[in-house]
């Protein structure tokens, strides 16, 4: 395939949620990640995730998101340990929610429905709402898509 067929093919992907193929191996978009996880959970499904990073935010542990709502139901979460953000720091020179701000990445690992309560006043309601997260164990799960 063309370089410029390529880009085409995964623009349309991305818009349409579509797998993406590259040859024999398949990428899973954030709508399949959020529905496979979905049938599976509550255990996770292991793929190659393909998304662009819209927004990042940190809490101790750094957060790469697919969509600029970290709360859209249509949103996936990579979630970076502090261990794994002085990894990603040092390989790339720049922390990772800074580096990985709008750029492509691919994501190898397991993608889990996790389920995100609400508090009020310290307390547990019975408010809550499912996020897709892929917890990252070594910096090597992660690249960049040129």
């Amino acid at each position: 395939m063309t370089r410029q067929f390529v880009g085409v093919l995964s623009l349309i992907v991305l818009a349409t949620g579509v797998m993406v193929s590259a040859g024999a191996e398949d990428y899973l978009t954030p709508p399949q990640a959020i529905q496979k996880a979905a049938y599976a959970a509550p255990a996770s499904v292991g793929g190659t995730f393909d998304m662009q990073v819209r927004t990042t935010g940190q809490a101790g542990f750094v957060y790469l998101n697919s969509e600029s709502d970290y709360r859209d139901q249509r949103n996936v979460t990579v979630v970076i340990s502090p261990f794994v953000r002085a990894a990603l720091l040092q390989k790339f020179g720049q922390a990772p929610e800074v580096y990985f701000l709008g750029k492509h990445i691919r994501v190898t690992g397991e993608a889990k429905r996790v389920t995100i309560r609400f508090y009020s006043n310290g307390v547990q309601t019975d408010k809550y709402y499912f996020q897709t997260h892929i917890d990252l164990a070594d910096a090597s799960q992660i690249q960049v898509v040129q």
